[in-house]
């Protein structure tokens, strides 16, 4: 018997149209190649197909296309529905900050001073992902920054087995998306987790950061997502002291046009006009102080 593609609109006969509905399923079902194998050596056609045993003729008045069409559209709707856990990733998020807490933050190098910070969770859509500590900054519509706060363990190897003694400690800026629900890391330059006191304006972040030697205090102003710093002076030797702006307070900002003074504790204070990507120095003059 000759293969009958389901291409020839033209059949008629209905052996024939139920014949192309069995290879059609076959083929579906990987029987394809084995009846070819089989016809080479004078089997019957879908002999060994199961699709066989349920061959049912094409109703009247439907093509047999329609007809195909119909019989496998529940694989369409598995396609379908396999898709739709892609489009739920895109739902809205919900990022909150929950309750504040009060914790002890150990000073200095010594760490023999503490000082109450206040602590509050971050959740994303009712799941907790970090904590943090401070006022959150607004920088667009959508996106956020925030310090972040983290415990860190002060158990020494010879202490004796028992839980964790967790410190609290302040660590880097959050860059938060409230559409996307993604956090990241800000990566600032120069930026000391205890002496950088940052100020925020627009999204730039002024601040006195530590070299990576550890020995100089440098004036920074970053941008987000800028490697390279906007403007960065070396301002002095670090004084290693106990409080957190022990080498320069947080530096302010001022607008039209858009300016940040630094103040440090080693030196005169200076101001810096700030455009794009670029800043210099600008002349001083005492009827802008407030």
């Amino acid at each position: 018997m000759a293969v009958v593609s389901w291409r020839h609109r033209s059949i008629k006969n209905s052996v024939a149209r139920r014949l192309v509905v069995a290879q059609f399923a076959c083929h579906r079902e990987g029987y394809g190649r084995a009846d070819s194998r089989r016809r080479a050596k004078g089997a019957l056609p879908f002999s060994n197909c199961t699709t066989t045993r349920r061959l049912q003729p094409v109703p009247r008045g439907i093509s047999l296309s329609s007809w195909i069409v119909m019989r496998f559209s529940p694989l369409l709707m598995i396609v379908l529905l396999a898709a739709l856990p892609g489009a739920a990733a895109s739902k809205p998020h919900t990022v909150t900050l929950g309750k504040p807490t009060s914790v002890k933050l150990f000073l200095g190098p010594s760490e023999d001073q503490t000082v109450d910070i206040a602590v509050r969770p971050l959740y994303v859509d009712t799941k907790l992902k970090e904590f943090t500590t401070g006022d959150t900054h607004e920088v667009t519509d959508r996106q956020f920054v925030v310090r972040r706060a983290y415990r860190i363990n002060d158990t020494l190897p010879d202490d004796a087995r028992r839980s964790p003694k967790w410190l609290w400690q302040r660590g880097g800026w959050l860059l938060v998306d409230r559409a996307s629900g993604k956090l990241s890391l800000l990566r600032l330059p120069d930026f000391d987790p205890f002496y950088s006191e940052v100020s925020w304006y627009r999204d730039y972040a002024a601040y006195c950061g530590v070299s990576s030697s550890g020995e100089r205090i440098m004036a920074v102003v970053a941008e987000i997502g800028a490697k390279k710093p906007v403007f960065r002076k070396e301002l002095g030797n670090v004084s290693m002291g106990d409080a957190p702006d022990s080498n320069c307070p947080a530096p302010r900002w001022q607008r039209q046009p858009a300016r940040v003074t630094f103040v440090p504790k080693a030196g005169e204070k200076f101001t810096e006009n700030v455009s794009g990507r670029f800043a210099d120095e600008a002349p001083e003059n005492d009827s802008d102080e407030q």
